[in-house]
């Protein structure tokens, strides 16, 4: 992908002009990335107290009991919302479900371990191991590119 910026004095509005030969999932990313106002924020809840997190904060997601949960480096916080309602809100250049339960921070990932047979560790930057599930396997190889 190109990317030319021209700077004009008598430009009074910012106007962005995409020239494609076709409309991909990726220029549809764009498109919805560009017109989002502003970074959206989850509310986490850490008994009554709320926090207002950061995507980018955000090393992983996972389900337990029935709820949902975030981590962060600054601790855990339970999340209102469901995974698939989290998967459509989160960045999908960063974020990227590895199994039913779980939906990972791409950016906070230290290290794949490709050994394991059928499935792909996961090594977080905050030491937590994680597993992609076997259905989930061959679209992980897909968004790394293997």
């Amino acid at each position: 992908m190109q990317i030319e910026i021209k700077i004009d004095d008598s430009c009074k509005e910012t106007k962005v002009i995409v020239v494609t030969d076709k409309i991909t999932d990726e220029i549809n990313a764009l498109v919805k990335k560009l017109a989002e106002d502003t970074t959206q924020f989850l509310a986490g809840f850490q008994g009554d107290t709320l926090k207002i997190l950061d995507q980018q904060e955000v090393l992983h997601i996972y389900t337990a009991n029935g709820k949902v949960f975030a981590v962060t480096d600054c601790g855990e916080y339970q999340l209102r919302l469901r995974l698939y309602e989290l998967e459509e809100r989160l960045d999908r250049i960063s974020f990227v479900r590895i199994s039913n339960s779980e939906i990972i921070n791409l950016k906070k990932v230290k290290k794949f371990d490709l050994n394991y047979t059928g499935t792909i560790c996961v090594f977080l930057t905050n030491g937590t191991v994680t597993y992609v599930s076997r259905r989930y396997v061959s679209k992980i190889k897909q968004v790394l590119g293997i």
